[in-house]
């Protein structure tokens, strides 16, 4: 369990890394439209992601990984 857990957060350090280390000025864009974005579209946007994350390792793991 401990495994899949590092394994899982290992690949969202490399997802991230790679964002900041291609396309740095498109990071500091990506702020400055969440910053003009509502609290609330955050917020919905969040908790959409945060469903759709839930839903995946849920497949993924009736799947057998």
């Amino acid at each position: 369990m401990i495994g899949v857990a590092a394994l899982a957060f290992g690949l969202v350090l490399i997802v991230e890394g790679l964002v900041y280390a291609l396309a740095p000025s498109l990071v500091e864009q990506m702020l400055e439209a969440l910053r003009a974005t509502p609290v609330e579209a955050r917020r919905t946007v969040g908790l959409l992601a945060l469903v759709m994350g839930v839903l995946l390792v849920w497949i993924g793991k009736s799947l057998g990984a």
